[in-house]
């Protein structure tokens, strides 16, 4: 049986070949442990490891120096929130769940107070409200630097001048961002980011915190004192490898590679529209990853679509980290949509291996499986509803 094809990139993507073949050659060949300093073995694994700093560095301009290595974004997030200690935070209610999850497990054991940004409708940032509430004080302030359902690309710039005019550490979620778009941690505000390897075709697994000079966290793990004694353990050296070439591959591709996608993506949104009419398309539109296409059909349950179109196409109705739960998507009902278009919502996901055909035959597959709903619940009306 073939594959599906894959358009759920958000969710995880396929390791590039060529990372894949470095992260063999530090499995198998030069496989030492980093910490091992009497040998050559240990001496090679130093050296890799100080070079994917460099390539990580070089693509969200940090100094290596300020790069810890952490299993991926969730630790990372938990690391800085729980490590830092803040007692009244500020996030926004689009945040991911590693974020809002971590957030409000402080507050319960009374630790952390919350308070909630304001977002709309195409969940885009209330930034009076946001001004206002860093003016009160607070100790830090989570804001992400793209929303992994609908895509949203947040103007972490501007938020990081506003969280520096009034002395609150940042924390930016990088992981739907780092890769896909420019960003700039030395000179946005950022004081803490944090990066995901499988989100940038590097392994699962890997991924890394970015933490300003100046700045201490208390660590969650201890034993041995790795990475400064902030995060112990020994380092998963062919991650960290696949990682830092992963980076240092978006750097040279990355521009090239996102305005190929967007053009992809495009092409489905207009194949989708002309095909249903109804279809509605959330987020912020002029602001948004390029291959992010998130959408609603009324009327149509997003379990059905999926139900139908699962062994020949791979999409999701929200993010990963929350399909095992029947809550609807907190993102959505951050937003304020109606429930007839979050029960419909799709998140659909392009990336760099994604092909034409693909495209293509994926419109095909959505609009059949909404057609046949369409005549299964007997709303089926010719007259609004055309195929091409």
């Amino acid at each position: 049986m073939s594959n599906p094809i894959y358009l759920d990139y958000h969710s995880t993507t396929p390791v590039d070949r060529r990372v894949a073949q470095k992260v063999y050659d530090y499995m198998v060949h030069n496989f030492g442990n980093s910490s091992s300093i009497d040998h050559i073995f240990g001496d090679r694994t130093q050296e890799a490891i100080k070079k994917a700093k460099r390539q990580i560095a070089d693509l969200i301009n940090s100094s290596p120096q300020e790069i810890i290595f952490t299993s991926g974004t969730t630790e990372s997030i938990n690391l800085v929130i729980q490590g830092l200690q803040p007692s009244r935070i500020i996030i926004s209610p689009v945040e991911h769940k590693a974020v809002i999850d971590t957030c409000q497990a402080m507050a319960k054991k009374g630790l952390a107070e919350i308070i909630w940004l304001k977002v709309d409708k195409k969940a885009r940032i209330d930034f009076n409200h946001l001004e206002k509430v860093c003016s009160q004080g607070a100790d830090l302030l989570c804001i992400m630097g793209a929303n992994n359902e609908v895509g949203n690309i947040y103007p972490i710039e501007e938020i990081g001048k506003i969280a520096q005019k009034y002395h609150i550490p940042f924390l930016c979620d990088g992981s739907q961002a780092v890769g896909k778009i420019p960003v700039n941690f030395e000179d946005w505000g950022i004081t803490f980011l944090t990066i995901s390897g499988h989100k940038l075709y590097a392994p699962k697994g890997i991924g890394a915190l970015v933490i300003r000079k100046g700045y201490r966290l208390q660590p969650l793990i201890y034993g041995g004192g790795h990475q400064n004694g902030i995060r112990s353990g020994t380092l998963n050296v062919s991650g960290i490898v696949g990682l830092g070439e992963a980076c240092y591959l978006r750097q040279l591709e990355m521009q090239e590679d996102e305005s190929a996608i967007a053009l992809k993506r495009n092409h489905l949104q207009s194949l989708l529209q002309s095909k249903i009419p109804q279809l509605v398309v959330n987020g912020d539109t002029e602001n948004r990853l390029a291959g992010n296409l998130h959408i609603s059909i009324p009327n149509v349950p997003n379990s059905a679509i999926i139900a139908r179109i699962r062994h020949q196409l791979a999409i999701s109705t929200g993010s990963a980290c929350s399909s095992a739960t029947v809550s609807p998507s907190h993102v959505l009902r951050a937003m304020n949509l109606s429930d007839d278009l979050i029960e419909g919502a799709l998140r659909i996901g392009v990336g760099k291996f994604t092909r034409d055909i693909e495209i293509e035959k994926s419109a095909d597959i959505i609009t059949n499986a909404v057609e046949k709903i369409f005549q299964l619940t007997s709303i089926y009306d010719a007259d609004k509803f055309t195929r091409i």
